[in-house]
């Protein structure tokens, strides 16, 4: 008889404290012992001393989302977590998106509709409010925090996502009541629509426009506000996708005064740069990259790899967002002579986030093994409530790991993923690092270059109460308006 369904020997394990060797017992989809020497398993696999991580965990991608534009995500719950599977991520947290006049409710009962069936790992919902009524704040959110939907992005641009300030300061004092943690794309909308006017009044319409009608500033002040508003009523709050320099300088600050205000970023910020954009009017090319808020330049480069290892950032997700160049419904929807302001915001990045980071990462030495695991994995799963269940090797955690092989000398390549997407913006980086397998509860769903998943294996998670999103205890007297 068999005490384990699998055991992994040798492994070199780490956390996001801790290193050590051991072999791992897995037992229906749970890890139930470490340790040297483990009774055999009904299967096992040999890491011969390799890397043994946490499966990654995205806490930032879009699949299948609704849009407005006439375009269409190219992935859906099946591409995208196949293609997340392969680069060695086991659970991802896409976006259930409320639009405007729609209730919340529907919302979420529509994005499970669209995912049923089809992920082949893991997967919870964050919350996008874009109408929080009296309904949505008093009764809908509040009942879908304690169904386990603990998170929710608000948007400050985007006509047909964005918060005025009063509704964004309502929202964050639901959230601070509820216990939940709010996710806040922060750009200023009004600088961005006035910029914009005036670069297409100049027939500025080509993709490297983008970046200029959207500059560092705009991210500052729209950080700035975010941070008062959450200081305003005493709520931590994350800032997704800190692009560079002036939006760190707000994070900085906050910290400085001793706010929870957390910040997470992504691989476009280390790896792409407004050029990307393009360099001249008649390039088209740069549409792939086209994000928001969009690449800066080489020296916010830095920045943001500063930030990685001071702890500015507490998350590194991909905001996965797939959108094919070619095509009817991609990033020409609008038509081949689209301006800039008509192409759809997004990038793929779901299956090259846990390489990209660990190649030029770990393997260069600017993080240490366990800042990588925080990064991807720990701080993820406690930012939304899914710790220790996910994010970590220890007895009683699912069995999300990810044997890592190391040395590579590889460069990205489409041809290569697995997404539904027709480019990569990384193609060609070079990489040094790539998982050999990944499993999901126990289960191998990449195996050495091959997929492995199946189809609606995936189970969704309701997530815990985060306890990132606590308050910080007050003297007596606390905050002004609480009771």
């Amino acid at each position: 008889m068999n005490d384990f369904d699998k055991v992994i020997r040798h492994a070199r394990c780490a956390t996001a404290a801790d290193v050590f060797e051991a072999d791992i017992g897995i037992r229906d989809g749970i890890i139930v012992a470490l340790g040297k020497g483990l009774a055999a398993g009904r299967e096992e696999i040999d890491a011969a001393g390799r890397w043994v991580l946490p499966g990654g965990i995205d806490g930032h991608c879009h699949l299948d989302q609704p849009t407005s534009d006439g375009s269409r995500m190219a992935d859906d719950f099946l591409t995208g977590t196949r293609s997340a599977a392969c680069g060695g991520t086991t659970t991802v947290f896409p976006f259930a998106l409320q639009k405007k006049g729609q209730s919340l409710r529907s919302a979420v009962d529509d994005y499970h509709r669209r995912a049923e069936g089809k992920a082949c790992i893991d997967y919870a919902f964050h919350l996008i409010v874009t109408d929080p009524s009296p309904e949505v704040l008093g009764v809908e959110l509040p009942a879908l925090i304690r169904e386990g939907y603990t998170s929710f992005k608000i948007y400050m641009t985007y006509d047909d996502l964005k918060l005025a300030d009063r509704e964004i300061i309502d929202v964050l004092a639901v959230a601070r009541e509820n216990g939940a943690m709010v996710m806040v794309h922060a750009e200023n909308a009004d600088c961005i629509a006035w910029l914009t006017e005036r670069l297409l009044a100049q027939g500025h319409t080509a993709p490297r426009y983008h970046a200029e009608a959207r500059p560092m500033l705009v991210e500052r002040e729209a950080a700035h506000r975010a941070i008062a508003y959450a200081e305003l009523v005493d709520v931590p709050i994350l800032i997704v996708h800190v692009s560079g320099r002036e939006a760190v300088e707000q994070v900085r600050w906050a910290h400085s005064h001793g706010l929870r205000i957390y910040a997470e970023t992504c691989p476009q910020y280390l790896f792409l740069t407004a050029d990307d954009l393009g360099i001249t009017d008649d390039e088209t090319h740069g549409a792939k990259c086209i994000c928001s808020p969009p690449p800066r330049d080489r020296a916010n480069q830095q920045v943001v790899w500063d930030g990685l290892e001071s702890g500015v950032f507490q998350v590194f997700s991909s905001d996965h967002a797939p959108f094919t160049f070619a095509g009817p419904e991609g990033k020409f929807a609008a038509g081949n002579d689209a301006s800039f302001d008509r192409i759809p915001n997004g990038i793929p990045g779901l299956e090259t986030r846990m390489a990209l980071l660990f190649s030029h990462g770990v393997e260069t030495g600017r993080l240490s093994i366990q800042q990588f695991v925080a990064l991807t994995a720990t701080n993820v799963a406690r930012m939304y409530g899914l710790y220790p269940r996910k994010g970590s090797i220890a007895v009683g955690a699912d069995a999300d790991l990810v044997i890592w092989d190391t040395g590579l000398d590889r460069k990205i390549r489409n041809n290569d993923l697995h997404h539904a997407v027709d480019y990569t913006p990384y193609e060609g980086i070079p990489v040094s690092a790539w998982p050999a397998n990944t499993l999901c509860r126990g289960e191998v769903v990449w195996r050495d270059g091959a997929y492995a998943g199946v189809a609606g294996r995936g189970q969704f998670l309701r997530c815990d109460l985060p306890e990132p999103a606590r308050p910080k205890p007050r003297p007596a007297g606390g905050s002004p308006w609480s009771t």
